[in-house]
């Protein structure tokens, strides 16, 4: 009786230890399965799966820039203007960027999109993918070729844990439609760069396949139709600025092209002069409320999550 009743124990014990094994490696898999996305305003994003960190459009100094009436008169920091020597907060960039980061997409190379990546690719050794203007500016600031990818859209890339497809775009129409800049930096950059040398050089999008996800990214309020239809993400990150008006039936049709994503997640929509912590009601009410009743009519099964800045978004 004795030697059954040991023998119930030990098949006991041995059925709790597999069943812990079980439940570790669960939960290992469902965490590694895990796409974390923490949105650091205007473009820019973190996007981690597993061990892989993949940073776009990291703006994250923010600058007060020149005299618009979008800075806050709580900002006590200095204007920036055009002909001024771009100067990345550094202290705010290492305090936000805690973890390794593997590569860096960019959609296009105004200030907002590209001027804190020279610091942060120099910094993490990241490879960055971009356009040939950008490139030129990160080579200004000492990145080495062996970080740069340039391309210039049509691009598919595989990587060792994901997958891009470089999609050609155009930038928003902004100033009432009068926006245009085909200028590109086609001869070496030298430093220092003011902010007016950081020109649009060519607009991208992006298609980041994950394992699990597939991301479709976008740098402003555009998109070539016939570069997105068909391409069926599981998360859209469209920008959602007021040039999105200037766009026929802009959210409509970028809903039903990209076949009606489950995931829906605002981007370009805050105002960028300020500094992190400062209200951004008046970007949510004028912005973001509009755009919500847009995706609910265009496509009401999609879910619309609002980012908060430096949150991170944990999606299964």
């Amino acid at each position: 009786m004795k030697i059954y009743n040991r023998k119930i124990k030990i098949d006991s014990i041995v059925k709790s230890f597999f069943l812990l094994i079980f439940v570790l490696t669960f939960t290992q898999n469902s965490k590694a399965q895990e796409l974390k996305l923490k949105y650091f305003g205007g473009a820019g994003w973190e996007m981690i799966e597993g061990d892989l960190n993949i940073l776009v459009d990291p703006y994250i100094s923010r600058l007060k820039l020149g005299d618009s009436p979008s800075n806050s008169k709580e900002d006590t920091r200095k204007n920036y203007y055009p002909s001024d020597i771009y100067v990345s907060d550094t202290a705010t960039i290492n305090k936000v960027l805690t973890n390794k980061v593997d590569y860096i997409l960019v959609h296009h190379s105004h200030l907002d999109h590209l001027a804190d990546v020279p610091y942060i690719a120099k910094k993490t050794g990241a490879i960055v993918i971009a356009t040939e203007t950008s490139c030129k500016i990160l080579k200004a600031y000492g990145i080495p070729e062996k970080q740069l990818l340039r391309v210039r859209g049509g691009e598919d890339y595989q990587f060792d844990e994901f997958s891009v497809r470089v999609i050609p775009s155009i930038h928003s129409a902004l100033d009432d439609k009068h926006y245009y800049d085909s200028r590109m930096h086609n001869e070496e950059v030298k430093l220092p760069l003011k902010l007016e040398d950081f020109i649009e050089g060519k607009s991208l999008m992006f298609l980041i396949r994950f394992k699990n996800h597939k991301v479709l990214t976008a740098g402003s309020m555009n998109f070539l139709e016939r570069e997105v239809a068909g391409l069926k993400p599981d998360i859209i990150l469209p920008g959602v600025n007021f040039s999105r008006l200037e766009i026929y039936k802009y959210t409509e049709r970028l809903m039903q092209l990209t076949n009606f994503p489950k995931i829906v997640i605002p981007t370009h929509w805050d105002n960028f002069r300020v500094p992190y912590g400062f209200t951004q009601e008046s970007a949510i009410d004028k912005k973001i409320k509009p755009f919500l009743k847009e995706v609910k009519l265009a496509s009401p099964k999609s879910k619309v999550i609002v980012p908060v800045h430096l949150e991170t978004i944990i999606i299964k």
